[in-house]
Parts: C-alpha cells; structure tokens; sequence
C-alpha cells in the first residue's frame, strides 16, 4: 500500500478504540486525531511539569524550555526564525490579530483614512466574519474577490481590488472544503510590490503540502494544532520581522509571546503543536503520498460505482489540475444524493462533512441542508451541490477504511437512486 508504515504509530497506521473500530473517520479537515506521539509528549506537562514559565524555580524551568522547543519546531516547520513565531489558542484568534494589526498599523500611518481588506469570497469565517463586524464597527472596509468555477482565485482579479487604501490582502492557502491550493506566492509578490502586507490562513495545507514561509513570501501565516494532530486550542501566527502591526494585541496584561499576546501560556497545549510540527516536517517526503493514495482510491471506488458511463452522475468539485489540490481532500457532489440527510443516517458508521465543518446548517431547510457559501461561489449546479460531500482523509486513515467508507456511501447512493441509475 502507497504511503504505508511499519510504525505501530506512524503514518498508515489505524488508531486504537471503540469508535474507531465501529465508525470509519473520514473528517481530516474538521480535526484530526491527537497522533500518539503527540500525545506522549503532551504526557509529562500534563502530571508533572505545571510550572508558569515565567518563574525562576525548577518547576518553570521544563516548561519554559518546553515552550521555546516547541516555537523551534514551529519555525523549523515554516523555516522561519522562532523569535517570528507567536503562540495564539486558535485559527480564528491568528487570522483576526493579522488583519487587525494590519488595520491598526494602517491608521497610524494614514490617520483619518478608512484602511481597506482584500480577501476572497470562500476564506473561513474566521476571515469573513471578522471583516464584516469590523465593517460594521467602521473600523475597515473590505473587497471578497470572487473564485472561478474551480475554486480558484485570479492574481489578477485580487490585485484590481487592491488600491491606495489597502492595508492587508488575506487569502487562505488552501481551501478548507475543495482542498483548492490558492496562488499564494504570486499574490503576495504582486502585493509586496505595491507595498501591501500580505497574510494566509495555512490552517488545512500543513501537513499535506510544504508550507515554507521564503517561498511563499507572505508576511503572516495561521497554522492550527488540530489540523495536524495537536489538541484543539492552540495555534500559532507566523509574523516577517519587521511586520509593522501597530500597538494591536490580543489581549492585554503581561509581557508574553515577546510583548504581542498576554496570558500565561498553555504549555500542555503548545508542545502539542510543536511536536506534532516536528512530526509534519519529519514526514513531508512520506505522508502525503498516503494521503493521495487513499484520496485517489476513494474517489475511484465512487466515481465507477456512481459515475457511470459519462461520469454524470457525480461531479469532484475543485481544480482539474491535481498539483492544485490537496492531496487529502475530496470534494464529491453525486447527482441525486441529499448529502446532509445520508451523513445523519451514517452518523454512528462514517464520520465526513456536507459541506464546512464550521458552518451551522440552517435547520429551515430541508434535512438541515444548505448549499455551502464555497460551491455558490464556484457555481456548482444545485443537483451536485445539494448531494455533495466533503471527504478528508489523514495520516491514519487505512485502506480498510477507505474500503469500507465507500461502500457505505455506495449504498446510501443506491438506496436514494442517487448518481448513475
């Protein structure tokens, strides 16, 4: 098998317990798995070693040595310098100090000016709702460029929006639902030419394809823990040296993470991230050929089960061009199938989305469904968008997993007289 270990933990490898066993998890992209080595590093700070790192006795000294371990496995990662990296509890809390330091930064530079934000129209909430409430404070304005029917923003659509008021062009590096890879690097040097900060959210691209700071040239990156097998609630931002962000903070009290983010910081938590960073480095060469090899033959099984002859009957939402794709992800749409109302029947056998994990359907519609503000974007027609699914995989999805997966949903298609009848 592509990409298989022989690590009773490593990559390939299945989890051990209960659910496990009874219910093929097929949700990478919502969260992943604390990894086993994550975990056992985690051990200690857990039993142990509680100190506050910014005391002087024994009981800080491991933590304080764990955190900054942690920062060079991060930097290592992003081949970045640690002193670039700040510790943050989550995605949401990177992606909304980047752009309200950008923001902040604006103001003091062009006092009375209203600073505007380039991003696009299929970025996470976390980008999305946050420039909508600060529109709304007055605090900014904002442009979402649209995506082509692949999923994929234009440089040049997103640099026509920029103009002599933008502080911060934001564009996520792969998106969360197609596993569409953006074009990251052209966009910030178009943007860094016209003198514009630059940030991405790599929340879904780590661990699947390198995501290296010098060659995507931006002046921000949001990594998230639980997209690459730490806990959830912890994350990091990446920030260039010499990043003007202004006065803006998080928070505001002790002098942590450098003077950037107050609170004591969650050791147990960070040195989660930190191995689990070193974990995805480690296997950059290995992992995601795994990842491919099971996506490839999930989407095979269900594309000649349910295609048929013409292939009609389903429809891979996402670039045609596999290079701009993630190797993990499978966004599906199966003519006929109502997705949400399969993946409730499934619920206790097969762990996959409808659509983004962090959206609430709206319970007016019917099964709970809603099209995804992703697939309106990239004008899927309704007969594959009502019957999509978003099929992730990761380091320890086996082929019986993927094996059994597809049959479930085979099934469910057949039993629904959905895709190729």
């Amino acid at each position: 098998m592509g990409g298989a270990s022989s690590s009773a933990t490593g990559v390939g490898s299945k989890l051990p317990g209960e659910t496990f066993d009874r219910c093929v998890y097929l949700d990478y992209n919502a969260t992943t798995p604390i990894w086993p080595e994550v975990a056992s590093a985690m051990a200690p700070f857990l039993f142990e070693h509680f100190g506050n790192p910014s005391s002087g006795h024994a009981f800080a000294t491991p933590c304080r040595d764990a955190v900054d371990g942690a920062r060079a496995s991060v930097s290592a990662m992003l081949a970045c310098d640690a002193s670039e990296v700040m510790f943050t509890s989550c995605g949401s809390e990177s992606d909304n100090f980047a752009i309200d330091g950008a923001v902040r930064a604006f103001k003091t530079r062009a006092s009375g000016r209203t600073p505007k934000v380039v991003s696009t129209a299929v970025e996470h909430p976390a980008v999305i709702e946050h420039l909508k409430a600060k529109e709304a404070f007055g605090e900014l304005t904002y442009e979402l460029v649209n995506v082509d029917t692949e999923g994929l923003v234009s440089v040049d659509d997103v640099m026509k929006a920029v103009d002599d008021d933008t502080c911060l062009v934001t564009v996520m590096h792969a998106n969360n639902e197609t596993g569409a890879i953006q074009p990251v690097a052209e966009i910030a040097a178009a943007a860094r030419a016209r003198g514009v900060l630059t940030h991405t959210d790599a929340a879904q691209s780590c661990g699947k394809v390198p995501v290296k700071q010098d060659e995507l040239g931006v002046d921000m990156i949001t990594i998230v823990g639980h997209k690459i097998g730490a806990p959830k609630g912890v994350g990091a931002l990446y920030i260039r040296e010499g990043t003007d962000l202004g006065d803006a903070k998080p928070f505001y009290g002790g002098g942590q993470e450098a003077g950037r983010r107050a609170g004591t910081e969650n050791v147990l938590h960070i040195v989660g991230l930190g191995k689990a960073c070193e974990i995805v480095e480690r296997e950059m060469d290995t992992c995601p050929k795994h990842l491919k090899a099971m996506r490839d033959e999930l989407q095979t099984r269900l594309v000649d089960a349910l295609g048929g002859a013409d292939g009609s009957g389903v429809r891979i939402n996402g670039p045609s061009d596999d290079a701009k794709r993630l190797p993990n992800t499978l966004n599906i749409g199966i003519k006929g199938l109502l997705a949400s109302i399969t993946l409730m029947e499934l619920g206790d056998l097969l762990a996959a989305s409808a659509g983004a994990a962090c959206h609430t359907p709206d319970a007016g519609a019917a099964g709970g469904a809603t099209v995804s503000s992703v697939l309106e974007a990239m004008d899927v027609p309704m007969e594959y968008a009502i019957g999509t699914l978003r099929l992730s995989v990761g380091r320890h999805t086996t082929r019986e997993d993927v094996e059994k997966g597809a049959a479930l949903l085979i099934d469910a298609a057949r039993r629904q007289n959905a895709g190729a009848v």
